[in-house]
């Protein structure tokens, strides 16, 4: 399957994270913590993530694997 990751980062520090997996944000400091509690509560952001994850993620992977098949 496919995992689609969306890092925050500031002063190169992960503060929250989307997982597809999940299917939510997690927070890893304090503010993080705080706007994945926001952030998981917005269906619009978790929309968001999940459209790109359908867009951009499902489709280039199919393109890939493709391209992969096509050279073995």
């Amino acid at each position: 399957g496919i995992e689609f990751i969306d890092s925050y980062v500031f002063n190169k520090a992960e503060y929250i994270r989307f997982n597809s997996t999940v299917g939510r944000y997690v927070g890893y400091t304090e503010h993080g913590v705080k706007n994945a509690e926001a952030w998981n509560s917005d269906a619009g952001f978790l929309g968001q993530e999940q459209a790109t994850l359908e867009r951009f993620c499902k489709t280039n992977a199919a393109i890939d694997y493709s391209n992969i098949l096509d050279k073995t």
